[in-house]
């Protein structure tokens, strides 16, 4: 009897952190209104409209991304820059058997008595100068997206899990390759990418703690943790993903790629908003991202705003927890943010079975964010409806909506390497 009860809360669970938590309990809204009563994106808050791009990136553009700054993600506090470092540490011509070169970087970071390292894995197609190139966060450090012998096994804080050593939540030489079934790597290089990854907790471990990672560069004294509107994880996360960009723009080899930024979960939520601050990200693909990524919130469908900040804390910044549960009160809404990264092309990923992440509401959220697109020219999503399963759509904002679970696929990425190329010029 132990046994079976045991069972069933193992299979109604799963780990984070060393802690277990019960599997979420999808909620869902059918009251369309709710979208309907969205804050227009084509006028600005003294009711004037927007009708060019100049109108869009002169003011509304700057008009959301303060409000997302103050009320969602949080600010970046002010101060001087850090001071950074980049070494290359390990390289080879000779990777994935002779067809591909390998490049590991340490980008460090230093402020007084404080050093945090960053590891970039960095593949190329041998041969090829300045390829596209997908960069994208890991979950578990950058030796488990390949099996490759060669590269460096994560020393930072992981999060929890079978391929961990679960005393010190410190990765383990049983890892390496875990995570290779998301990382297609060999066919993105035979594509003709290249492929760029950072183990997301470099920059900031995801726990609720912020005495390590960067935020403590940035603490005045006495400080020791954000402020009420300054930055949580996902916008430390963002700051990270333009250092890395930093990083590989003075590399020779990709000084002039074109970056692709792919993020899956709460990586996809990280992707959209890092693509939104730093326009020099050519394309932003966000894979199953859900709330406080692609999906409205005003939906209240699977996850919500309240279920969000109670279950990650500290991902977002304090100011927004007074949102919980009042989604209708909140001055923006996530079509807002997909438009952000316009005329960029953008491409949004769903799975049918990820209620959680709520596909509907992620579809609808690029659907609203169309008209931003319009106002370039560009093609957006013409149609409100729902479309059918495994049935992309590559316009300059992209969508699928696959059979499946939360996951990334090959299916995916075949649908991301088309997108990509599809737009590579635009």
């Amino acid at each position: 009897m132990i046994r079976l009860i045991w069972l069933f809360i193992l299979t109604n669970s799963f780990l984070l952190g060393g802690v277990l938590y019960a599997q979420p309990t999808v909620r869902v809204n059918n009251e369309k209104t709710t979208v309907e009563s969205l804050p227009d994106l084509l006028t600005l808050k003294h009711g004037e409209p927007v009708n060019s791009p100049e109108v869009w990136e002169r003011l509304k553009r700057p008009e959301l991304l303060h409000l997302f700054k103050n009320e969602v993600y949080g600010m970046v506090p002010d101060g001087d820059p850090i001071p950074s470092s980049i070494e290359v540490i390990e390289e080879s011509d000779a990777a994935f058997n002779n067809k591909a070169h390998r490049i590991q970087f340490a980008l460090d970071f230093k402020k007084g008595h404080r050093n945090l390292r960053v590891h970039i894995l960095l593949y190329l197609p041998k041969d090829v100068f300045n390829p596209p190139v997908f960069l994208g966060y890991n979950f578990y450090g950058n030796h488990t997206v390949v099996h490759d012998d060669n590269v460096l096994v994560s020393d930072s804080w992981v999060r929890n899990n079978e391929t961990l050593d679960v005393y010190n939540h410190k990765a383990n030489q049983k890892s390496r390759g875990k995570r290779s079934y998301r990382w297609p790597v060999d066919k993105i290089l035979q594509e003709g990418f290249g492929i760029a990854t950072v183990y997301y907790g470099d920059i900031d471990p995801d726990r609720n703690d912020f005495t390590d990672g960067i935020h403590p560069f940035f603490y005045k004294e006495g400080q020791d943790e954000p402020g009420l509107n300054e930055w949580g994880s996902l916008t430390a996360w963002a700051w990270g993903l333009s250092r890395i960009l930093d990083c590989l723009k003075g590399y020779e080899a990709t000084a002039d790629s074109k970056y692709i930024l792919f993020g899956h979960s709460r990586l996809g939520k990280t992707v959209l908003w890092a693509s939104a601050l730093d326009q020099r990200f050519d394309m932003v693909i966000a894979n199953n991202s859900g709330c406080g990524g692609a999906a409205l919130f005003r939906r209240k469908n699977g996850e919500t705003i309240q279920l969000i900040n109670n279950r990650f804390p500290h991902w977002f910044s304090k100011s927004f927890k007074k949102y919980n549960d009042k989604e209708a009160m909140l001055p923006l809404d996530q079509h807002m943010l997909i438009a952000l990264n316009a005329p960029r092309p953008v491409y949004i990923a769903s799975a049918i079975k990820d209620k959680w992440a709520d596909p509907e509401g992620e579809y609808l959220s690029a659907y609203y964010a169309s008209p931003v697109y319009e106002l370039y020219n560009k093609r957006g999503l013409s149609d409100r409806n729902f479309p059918d399963v495994n049935k992309p759509i590559h316009q300059t904002i992209g969508y699928h909506v696959r059979s499946g679970k939360h996951d990334v696929t090959a299916y995916d990425w075949k649908q991301f390497m088309i997108f990509a190329k599809g737009h590579l010029n635009d």
